[in-house]
């Protein structure tokens, strides 16, 4: 049976059998199970989820499980890691920007539930699924923009369950006005506006976040970050009342000399200068 490698971003896998391969295990990918045919219970996380043809489950590495098989089941594995999204940005539509698809996986919600896919989503689900094992047999489905869609549009159908369900899910939702003020209460401290640390606190991905934040400002957000901070500190020079080492260091910079080189390489002059005009 197919395993992810460091060269491969998507795996497919489909098979049969009447008892299951492995003992309960974890993962370093993640992954998309569809129930083609047969039925049993699917250990999840200490749930027990009964389980039968058309049902689906998404499992993130934080999860363990593994499958009480009751009748022949029939398996298909869409597996995948983080680089598969992650190399597909110009694809990906706002939503996901947002709240990634590896962070949807880990929802809690989806490990203590079984989906309930009505018509016509069960329908569209199983023709989604048997559409990327075909195209699987064709073509490099790792590539293909198709496929890449096509696993979306399961992500959709699931939302969809959801909200027919009434199932509340823990996504994060925020907008722009948010982000800018955060941005603006953390400025004078470096560290609190690193890509890593922001994306964090909003439950974004860092790659996602740069893509999210450009698309939105219309600027990258390294260029916003100077282009704040250096009016700022423009803005202290002007009222001429703090000594630029008492600047430095309200702006969390090392000292005088760094806040100097920081401002003479974007103003291409020293803040003396500046200051007398």
């Amino acid at each position: 049976m197919p395993k992810l490698n460091q060269f491969k971003t998507l795996v497919l896998d489909e098979f049969e059998e009447e008892k299951f391969h492995l003992p309960p295990h974890t993962h370093t990918y993640y992954e998309i199970i569809y129930i083609k045919k047969g039925s049993g219970i699917h250990h999840l996380n200490n749930n027990l989820l009964p389980y039968k043809a058309g049902d689906l489950f998404v499992i993130s590495p934080d999860d363990e499980h593994y499958f009480d098989i009751k009748k022949s089941t029939r398996f298909i594995f869409i597996k995948f890691t983080d680089n598969y999204f992650n190399s597909k940005q110009n694809l990906t539509c706002d939503e996901f920007l947002l709240n990634t698809p590896e962070s949807f996986m880990r929802d809690k919600i989806l490990k203590e539930t079984v989906l309930k896919f009505d018509e016509p989503c069960r329908t569209i689900l199983k023709n989604t699924v048997e559409n990327i094992v075909t195209y699987d047999k064709y073509i490099d489905v790792t590539s293909s923009p198709i496929v890449f869609y096509q696993i979306l549009s399961i992500f959709g159908l699931i939302k969809e369950t959801i909200r027919c369900m009434n199932l509340q899910m823990k996504s994060v939702h925020f907008d722009s006005e948010q982000i800018a003020n955060y941005i603006h209460q953390n400025i004078y401290q470096p560290k609190l506006v690193q890509v890593k640390v922001i994306a964090e606190h909003f439950n974004i991905a860092q790659t996602y976040f740069s893509a999210y934040f450009k698309r939105t400002f219309s600027i990258s957000y390294r260029e916003y970050i100077h282009n704040l901070r250096l009016t700022l500190i423009e803005k202290r020079f002007h009222n001429n009342q703090l000594p630029i080492k008492q600047i430095a260091y309200e702006f969390g910079f090392t000292d005088e000399s760094h806040l100097t080189n920081y401002f003479k390489k974007r103003k291409n002059m020293k803040p003396t200068d500046f200051k007398k005009l």
